[in-house]
């Protein structure tokens, strides 16, 4: 039989407050534990909550970013569940009235079709606190530094249909929200975090499957292999003649595996009930209109920019866009460099293959803007070539210097661009290749630009490869054309 993937997302985005949701502590990162939870957080007797109204600024940001509805009236509910790291026994979020209402997004995938995904709502509510499980033997610890960090909760509709179109949806998320400046995505530290519902059905069938609910995943890398491993089970669950139970899941990205964590809850198993401690928060459309003025550069108007501005084709303006960063670090890098195309190669090819080799953020990257720049520069001018520019970085990203053109002269990398030292270089070159040149003569002009490479590999070992491949070009063509 064949399957059809039904996939919906949950997103957890960390709110970029200075201060909680309902309270004045600390949200910085890091902090000792423990040491961030007051006692409005811990919700003592005699403590009552107060709203960050930045919180609904940057939750109003991102639903005009989506080109949602804004929703005037919210209100704050409890949501009802024991757990260690929950110290209320309540967790206060918004269920049928969320601060924004429907929404859509557009997805680019890799063969260039684009895709409308649906946003249900995006709710605010609390973070819960954390357990730590590494360094206590056969115990938990609780640290509720992060309980009461302000949250949205980002739902869609069931609307992907494979873990590419969800990563693609999950990445286009991480943009928006670096790029507003609600939160700074940082997954590694929890600041943004997914729940992949996913269910199968027959192929052509309208009603849904059973789904399950893979919880807490941290990485696009490792939502990829959840979904896929989580659809393969439900495939052979179903084809084995089993029924899928609705779950939740968790996914460990080191084993590969996923394990059952316990039966699917439904809304009336929480006892959802209006917040007694706070009243309904009311916003009017001088507010949202305020809010709309002061709204950055979105990523989608950032990479029409991209194209008009610096002839950038739409694949390379769709990744450097997508992330604030990357899109700051390449404007830089084109400033110093003059040249938009070999600079975007370059953030888009070695730099982001080394940032992904050793699994590191942009904001970690130990070459700066500046100096990418400066060597893309040294490309463009013909002091260097290509190879050469690959070991300039290499000692740039290992940080043993900072200076291009010393490690260029102290490297030996510096390109001959003397023609008339590169012209007696391609006469003594040329004078060993008789047969070369005879076939090439003789051939078409198609058969002509495929036999010209065979000529430039014993040109740049007779330079030790210091001589301009443009120059070499240049000169050679003239001489086998005469």
């Amino acid at each position: 039989m064949q399957w059809e993937t039904v996939i919906g997302l949950e997103i957890h985005v960390q709110l970029a407050t200075k201060s909680k949701i309902f309270s004045g502590s600390s949200t910085q990162f890091g902090s000792e534990p423990n040491t961030q939870a007051s006692l409005v957080d811990l919700a003592m007797p005699g403590t009552l909550p107060v709203p960050n109204e930045e919180a609904f600024r940057k939750a109003i940001m991102f639903g005009l970013a989506i080109d949602a509805d804004i929703n005037k009236r919210s209100v704050f509910d409890r949501k009802n569940y024991f757990y260690p790291d929950s110290p209320k026994g309540y967790q206060t979020t918004q269920l049928d009235h969320p601060i924004v209402g429907p929404g859509n997004i557009e997805i680019q995938l890799a063969n260039g079709t684009k895709k409308i995904i649906r946003v249900h709502h995006a709710h605010l509510e609390e973070d819960a606190g954390k357990s730590l499980h590494d360094d206590y033997h056969g115990m938990s610890g609780i640290d509720l530094n992060r309980a009461g960090t302000p949250l949205i909760e980002i739902v869609s509709e069931p609307d992907m249909c494979n873990s590419e179109e969800a990563v693609a949806f999950a990445k286009k998320i991480h943009s928006i929200v670096s790029s507003v400046g609600i939160g700074d995505g940082e997954m590694s530290q929890g600041s943004m975090r997914f729940d992949v519902n996913i269910s199968i059905r027959p192929k052509g069938e309208e009603k849904l499957g059973t789904r399950t609910e893979t919880k807490n995943l941290n990485s696009f890398r490792f939502m990829e292999k959840a979904i896929k491993l989580e659809v393969e089970r439900q495939i052979d669950v179903l084809e084995d003649g089993g029924s899928i139970t609705q779950e939740t899941r968790l996914y460990d990205g080191e084993k590969d595996i996923s394990r059952s964590m316990r039966s699917k809850e439904e809304a009336n198993d929480y006892r959802y009930f209006p917040c007694p401690d706070l009243l309904p928060v009311i916003i009017d459309d001088v507010y949202i209109d305020s809010i709309r003025e002061d709204m950055p550069e979105l990523p989608d108007a950032r990479a029409a920019r991209f194209i008009e501005q610096y002839a950038l084709s739409d694949y390379d303006a769709e990744f450097l866009a997508g992330d604030t960063e990357t899109a700051a670090f390449f404007e830089v890098s084109t400033k110093i460099s003059g040249d938009a195309k070999l600079s975007a190669n370059w953030v888009a090819g070695e730099l982001s293959a080394r940032l992904n080799s050793d699994d590191i953020s942009i904001k970690q990257c130990p070459i700066n803007a500046e100096l990418l720049g400066k060597l893309v520069l040294r490309i463009k001018d013909g002091t260097v070539s290509s190879s050469g520019a690959k070991k300039v970085f290499e000692v740039l990203w290992a940080q043993k210097s900072n200076d291009v053109d010393a490690i260029i002269d102290q490297q030996g990398l510096k390109q001959v661009s003397d023609t008339g030292a590169l012209e007696a270089i391609v006469d003594e070159v040329l004078a060993g290749m008789a047969d070369q040149i005879t076939q090439y003569q003789e051939a078409d002009e198609k058969k002509r630009k495929k036999l010209m490479g065979g000529f430039m590999g014993p040109l740049m070992k007779a330079s030790k490869g210091q001589g301009n491949p443009k120059l070499f070009n240049q000169i050679l063509a003239k001489k086998l054309n005469s």
